[in-house]
């Protein structure tokens, strides 16, 4: 698929036009490739074809894959093996086409019917948050590709990471799921804890939370990717199991929804710094006794809510 200067770039299918499908696709066709025909059947594919992909045909999956010449499977992970399926036994692919996924999770496994219908199959994910607006498309340059392919299809793959504006990251097919694993627990689980911290700061009589965040947000993350967890601060590897413990009681009468989540990331950050030296094991047990006490009065205090 890697076309010389001159040459005309593949043709883009795309079948799922989510969030994710249809910022690729309009990325790809500002790199100069043709997006022939896209599926997505929703209000919302509608208006994303619309918006980001003016002009381009909306059709049924099967005839967009007999369009192109590299089909985008961007449809939810737990649909992906029945449209790789159901295209395969519809006869809509062909040998040496492309056929694409986007999902973290999976690897090569799961377009084995493409495979069999001669198809060249690639895992290409994103690691990157999308709004499917054109925000996105500025937000693909630098993006990393978690990229798993054969040998073969190697080139042509690089060939589309370079054409998005991205780096790649190769993930060995068996490794998929941890990778997955690894970029959800980072990125959905940051949302729920930047979310509860707000709901902290709100109850606290903050006016506006996330302006109070961000400054120390952006420099922890910073912090973190540099350092890991040498970039650890705070109470937890400080050994203060007196303000930990007034943490808890404060949580648990003004913001007790947040309270199961400090206790589970206060143990996790108290077993790191104990791994690194930083906090010595028998501060760790004074601090793991106070948690243990917040988990056991919970159900009391609901109980009397």
């Amino acid at each position: 698929m890697p076309v010389s200067p001159g040459q005309p770039r593949a043709s883009i299918g795309v079948v799922g036009a989510g969030r994710v499908g249809a910022v690729l696709a309009a990325a790809l066709r500002a790199a100069g490739h043709p997006v022939v025909a896209a599926a997505g059947e929703s209000d919302a594919s509608r208006a994303r074809i619309a918006a980001l992909l003016p002009g381009v045909e909306r059709a049924k999956p099967t005839a967009v894959a007999r369009a192109c010449d590299v089909l985008l499977l961007t449809v939810p992970d737990d649909m992906l093996a029945n449209v790789a399926v159901t295209l395969a036994a519809s006869g809509a692919l062909r040998p040496g086409q492309y056929v694409v996924h986007t999902s973290g999770r999976h690897g090569l496994a799961v377009l084995a019917p493409a495979a069999a219908a001669g198809a060249r199959v690639v895992a290409l994910h994103p690691a990157m948050t999308f709004t499917g607006t054109a925000l996105d498309l500025e937000r693909l340059s630098g993006c990393a590709f978690g990229l798993t392919a054969g040998e073969a299809e190697r080139p042509a793959a690089e060939a589309l990471v370079a054409d998005l504006g991205g780096t790649i990251t190769w993930v060995p097919e068996q490794m998929r799921t941890l990778y997955h694993a690894g970029l959800a627990h980072g990125a959905n689980h940051l949302v729920t804890l930047v979310s509860e911290a707000m709901e902290m700061l709100a109850a606290a009589g903050s006016a506006d939370p996330a302006a109070t965040l961000r400054p120390l947000l952006g420099a922890a993350l910073d912090n973190a990717l540099a350092q890991g967890d040498a970039a650890l601060t705070g109470p937890i590897v400080r050994g203060d199991v007196g303000t930990v413990e007034a943490h808890l009681a404060d949580l648990a009468a003004n913001a007790p929804q947040t309270l199961a989540s400090y206790v589970a990331l206060a143990r996790a950050t108290a077993a790191r710094a104990v791994t690194d030296g930083r906090l010595l094991p028998i501060r760790a047990r004074k601090l793991t006794a106070v948690l243990d006490r917040a988990v056991a009065a919970a159900p009391e205090a609901e109980a009397h809510r």
